[in-house]
């Protein structure tokens, strides 16, 4: 079955850097859509053709179906990838991409549709058998009824918006006297946010691990897992660091996450790339959080353990192509470690766009930047503020470890601030060295510039 002859990506950023790089190995055309701000970014110069789809603001550029399905039947493209963000989990963009007949390249619509919805898909995943956290059976409807559930599975507990993401739309409660507060600031952020005040409640259970496999399926349903990334390492749920694998999964915990991870792939009849995403307790109970239906930022560090390249894997499945590794061929070699590089203030992580004055990235043996970023470049206020990732790989923990410290002390970025100070304080804490942090970890040691 051929591949695609020319993809249009939905995106900006290091993930559309990401992306070109894969097509252009693959012998396949790119085509870049930019805002008026992106005018000048890498993507767009990279690509083999670039067009204009609107104004800075998303609603009018990366969000605006009609401009991007335009620019594919302008430059008369076959196939369109999303990246993650953005339309990358919008099922009515992935169904005006087939109504125009044009391969969306990620899962179906309806799987999609599901992962959107989390309290639906943790309703799928306790009907076959996968562990959830516990908690409402589907969306709230009354507060009585909330406040019923509440009490019966205990405080503390969480709310959490339904189709949310991010940490948005998200609220510990500790007593009944906090709960009908943080479910109005849950529901209010939550349809700011994602246009959908839905909420359910869990269980919160402190001092976890967020842990999750990568999983790969084809037109078949042949699934194939990719093992475990730890990333446990978080600001108010939002990911700053991740590595695979996780230091503290042994070989018979990591069978039985990929077992939960394929399963749960079978159960919601998954289609192309996804990420499966579980609890870890202290007492080794794992639970299911939910799934996402895109490439995730922090691809790479599978990547590197595995050999496989996720984005040229996913571009195959969307060709109908079968899986091109079997299972008991996938093996995870050495460890590797992603600092996600922000332009943020490293410890009030402010946003800190602007010109950047001098650029140098590091490099040399395990090291990998993927950025769109130079010297020049002008980073704007718009989008968020992730900028590059670094990406370190070793023989082992220690040595990923030491590289990316290595790394971190050679990356050069002027001009604006960032959070590669914040890294190197992370990198050099002993709890972090010896594998002892969980998803409250940063707010416990205080993690603080010189």
């Amino acid at each position: 079955m051929p591949l695609f002859r020319k993809i249009l990506i939905a995106n900006r950023g290091e993930i559309a850097v990401r992306v070109i790089r894969a097509c252009r190995e693959l012998g396949i055309r790119t085509v870049a859509v930019y805002s008026e701000i992106d005018r000048g970014s890498m993507h767009v110069r990279l690509a083999d053709e670039a067009i204009c789809i609107g104004p800075a603001r998303v609603a009018d550029s990366y969000l605006n179906i009609p401009s991007i399905l335009s620019a594919a039947e302008v430059t008369d493209s076959d196939a369109i990838h999303p990246g993650y963000g953005f339309l990358s989990e919008n099922p009515q963009f992935a169904e005006a991409c087939s109504k125009s007949r044009i391969a969306f390249i990620g899962p179906t619509a309806d799987n999609i549709r599901l992962g959107g919805n989390k309290a639906r898909a943790k309703q799928v995943m306790k009907k076959h058998g996968i562990p959830v956290v516990p908690g409402s059976d589907g969306i709230l409807n009354d507060k009585k009824a909330t406040m019923a559930i509440a009490r019966k599975i205990g405080f503390p507990i969480i709310v959490k918006a339904s189709a949310g993401g991010g940490g948005r739309g998200m609220r510990v409660v500790y007593d009944e006297m906090q709960l009908d507060q943080a479910l109005t600031a849950a529901e209010t952020e939550a349809m700011a946010s994602f246009g959908n005040g839905d909420l359910y409640i869990e269980k919160y259970i402190p001092n976890i691990r967020h842990i999750e496999v990568q999983i790969a399926v084809d037109r078949e349903g042949n699934v194939l897992q990719l093992g475990e990334r730890d990333c446990s390492v978080q600001r108010r749920h939002q990911k700053l660091l991740e590595e695979s694998p996780s230091p503290i999964i042994t070989e018979k915990l990591r069978d039985k996450f990929g077992k939960y991870a394929v399963k749960a792939a079978e159960a919601l009849r998954y289609r192309n790339l996804g990420t499966i995403e579980f609890i870890f307790d202290k007492e080794e109970n794992i639970y299911f959080m939910e799934i996402n239906t895109r490439v995730q930022v922090e691809h790479p560090v599978t990547e590197m353990v595995t050999g496989i390249d996720i984005i040229k894997e996913q571009i195959r499945l969307a060709t109908g192509l079968p899986l091109s590794i079997k299972q008991r061929n996938m093996h995870l070699r050495g460890h590797s470690i992603e600092c996600r590089i922000n332009a943020e203030d490293p410890f009030t992580f402010v946003p800190s766009p602007g010109k950047i004055s001098f650029y140098y990235q590091p490099g040399g043996p395990g090291i990998r930047v993927d950025s769109s970023i130079y010297c020049g470049y002008t980073v704007p206020p718009h989008y968020d503020s992730l900028i590059a990732k670094l990406i370190a790989y070793g023989s082992n923990r220690k040595e990923a470890i030491d590289r990316m410290r290595r790394a971190l002390g050679e990356y050069r970025i002027e001009g604006i601030k960032t959070t590669i100070p914040f890294h190197k304080t992370v990198l050099s804490n002993p709890d972090f060295i010896s594998g002892n942090f969980d998803t409250g970890y940063l707010e416990r040691v205080n993690v603080k510039g010189p």
